[in-house]
């Protein structure tokens, strides 16, 4: 993991600069993508997704997250887990 400085500055670790071939003095771009920042080594460009692309994308992750949800047990009602709403707004009081 790296740290980033008060310069915003980041040091990239030696096992990913000697697999990717990066060296000192080269530039790297930084790509936004989503929640995340991709970095593009020298030489090589990001992915340029067309609209028709991007959409099966989305629709494929969609599809995916519907099935692991429909795999996940349901949450017990309130009867079923041994305590009651009520019972929370009691806790820790003089009765």
């Amino acid at each position: 993991m790296s740290r980033v400085t008060s310069k915003l500055q980041v040091t990239l670790p030696k096992a990913i600069a000697d697999q990717y071939g990066i060296r000192p003095g080269d530039d790297i771009e930084w790509v936004p993508a989503g929640d995340t920042i991709r970095v593009v080594p020298p030489g090589r460009k990001p992915p340029v997704l067309d609209l028709k692309l991007r959409l099966r994308l989305f629709d494929a992750a969609t599809e995916r997250q519907r099935l692991r949800q429909a795999r996940k047990p349901r949450a017990a009602s309130g009867g079923e887990r041994g305590w009651r709403r009520e019972d929370l707004y009691g806790r820790g009081r003089a009765r």
